[in-house]
């Protein structure tokens, strides 16, 4: 057996400075002119001032910031060691939740810790990534074709993504599935078993349908039909489509939607804060933010694929595809593509738990990065 000092694993040792200087700083600018886009909409938002919005936003990012580098600094072996045990405080507080949780715009998500409203779904978002990264971790092909052993990461999603329903929060339960459904196929999972549940679902569409709250029917009906209710369930979707047509090429300028600033766009400061800036800025605007956004899911796919370590691919490769689901998910909402859904732009709209989140994300992002020649076995210790 060989020590580290003869090079076989030379970041499994490395110093604060040295991991300082493996740290992504091109990333961390492209995350901080991201975010700076998103204080310049809320100050637009708020009809150029920094209350109630940008202000806030900014001062949650610094933290966010620090949260970031601290969670990138920290030896990737920690975070899989205690990936299972992240999971499960998250797992308890959806319990939370459903016994005493918060309620707001007729939902049941957060937890009133006085400072803030915690929404621990935000939170399953990336524990449910790390504990199946942990789960898949050295596993096989062979063992990903038995069925028996994805049972229990089967339970894993299966579990918070009811209670996360019971919110009810549609939106999130479909990206805690899509996302564990992407760590499925990246560890090799037959294309038959995704077939089987994606025909179950299909079948059981109309059960679902029954289930489904009053207003969840409304939205699909809204979205099928907007023009049918213009000054009621439709009037969200048909004023953000007026603003995102009226800004036409080069946009109105900075502050200077009709839109937004007579306050016709509705959640402005949050699910349609791109509307606003695709008014403003126009599709040239919009073209290059969703250029930048693009520029940060390539980051984090090459982060992965330069990773030697099964958990760090799964992790990076996780991460960044739920942030390829807020982006979507958010922007396709905007423009009536799928039917509105609760779920935030990251880095831009404005939000606690979201933005904390995200930033706790891309600080995993980060130490894939800072710790992507670490020899892991599967119980996660070095490998010489």
């Amino acid at each position: 057996m060989m020590n580290l000092d003869m090079g076989l694993d030379p970041q499994s040792n490395m110093s604060l400075s040295e991991k300082l200087g493996q740290i992504s700083w091109s990333l961390v600018l492209l995350i901080t002119a991201v975010a700076c886009i998103g204080f310049a909409m809320l100050y637009s938002a708020a009809n150029g001032n920094f209350d109630p919005w940008a202000t806030r936003q900014i001062m949650r990012f610094a933290v966010g910031a620090v949260i970031m580098l601290v969670v990138a600094l920290i030896d990737i072996r920690i975070w899989l060691k205690f990936s299972y045990f992240l999971y499960g405080i998250a797992f308890f507080l959806l319990i939370v939740v459903e016994v005493m949780g918060h309620v707001g715009m007729g939902a049941q998500r957060w937890i009133d810790l006085g400072f803030m409203q915690l929404q621990p779904s935000e939170l399953m978002k990336v524990t449910l990534v790390m504990a199946l990264a942990r789960y898949f971790h050295g596993a096989s092909l062979e063992d990903t074709g038995r069925i028996t052993f994805l049972i229990p990461a089967l339970i894993m999603i299966v579990a918070p993504v009811c209670l996360v329903l019971l919110q009810p929060n549609l939106g999130t339960s479909l990206m805690l599935l899509m996302v564990s459904g992407a760590i499925f196929w990246l560890v090799g999972v037959r294309l038959w078993k995704f077939a089987l549940v994606i025909g179950g679902v299909l079948a059981a569409i109309p059960v679902i349908w029954h289930f489904m709250h009053d207003y969840q029917r409304n939205r699909v009906n809204t979205f099928l039909n907007p023009e049918n209710d213009p000054l009621g369930h439709g009037y969200h979707i048909m004023q953000s489509k007026i603003a995102l047509g009226s800004g036409g090429m080069f946009g109105k300028g900075f502050l200077m939607g009709s839109q937004s600033h007579l306050n016709f766009l509705p959640e402005k400061q949050t699910d349609f804060i791109f509307t606003m800036l695709a008014e403003e800025m126009g599709m040239v605007g919009a073209l290059v933010f969703l250029a930048l956004y693009t520029l940060l899911l390539v980051y984090g796919y090459v982060i992965a694929m330069r990773c030697r370590h099964q958990y760090g691919r799964l992790v990076a490769m996780g991460l960044t595809v739920n942030l390829f689901l807020y982006m979507f998910i958010n922007i396709a909402m905007v423009m009536g593509l799928i039917p509105v859904v609760g779920v935030p732009l990251p880095l831009i709209s404005y939000g606690g738990s979201s933005a904390l989140t995200v930033m706790t994300g891309f600080g995993l992002l980060l130490c894939v990065h800072v710790h992507r020649d670490v020899r892991m076995s599967r119980r996660g210790m070095s490998d010489f």
